[in-house]
């Protein structure tokens, strides 16, 4: 495919930038309803003060890719809250236009370098059942499944698959302006 992503930035955002990763949020609960825990209806609710201290540094990593300046992707990470030996990779979506081009990887990337920063031996997410491509994306990048699963919070139909990567062991695709 070529490198597409040369014109993708990454950005680590903090509490001020809560007005650009609310609209970013709430369009992938809009429009991927059943890959996020959480519902578009309760996080519409929400005020400017809960949006501020979910983007706290201390909570963990918030990043957002613009595409020129046009905001195409978020991704989070936060401490474990069960023990010390993961980070969880957290709020993972790409816009529908930026989809295919490489944006997935960089925010990816950008997860793995913040926990090397931490210092955690390894990454940990949850994929919903039916949601391949995701899937194939943390296979690629060398995400297994643990074979670990839970009802999807926001519909419990719907099962969870824990992936896990060991981080010194992360291929880093995109994450220098190359991408697949």
């Amino acid at each position: 495919m070529g490198d597409m992503t040369g014109n993708v930035s990454m950005r680590r955002i903090g509490p001020d930038d809560w007005a650009v990763w609310r609209e970013l949020r709430l369009a992938a609960l809009a429009d991927a309803p059943d890959a996020f825990g959480a519902s578009l209806a309760t996080e519409q609710t929400y005020d400017e003060a809960t949006w501020r201290a979910r983007l706290r540094p201390e909570g963990g990593l918030w990043a957002i890719a613009f595409r020129d300046v046009t905001p195409v992707g978020i991704v989070g990470a936060h401490f474990p809250e069960e023990g010390p030996d993961a980070v969880e990779l957290i709020s993972m979506w790409v816009h529908p236009s930026a989809r295919g081009d490489g944006t997935a990887d960089i925010l990816v990337n950008e997860v793995i370098a913040w926990a090397e920063e931490q210092r955690y031996p390894t990454i940990a997410l949850y994929v919903v059942e039916g949601n391949d491509r995701a899937r194939r994306l943390y296979e690629r990048l060398g995400f297994v499944g643990t074979g670990e699963c839970e009802p999807l919070l926001s519909n419990p139909s719907l099962q969870c698959h824990r992936m896990v990567h060991a981080v010194d062991r992360v291929e880093r695709i995109g994450r220098a302006g190359g991408g697949r």
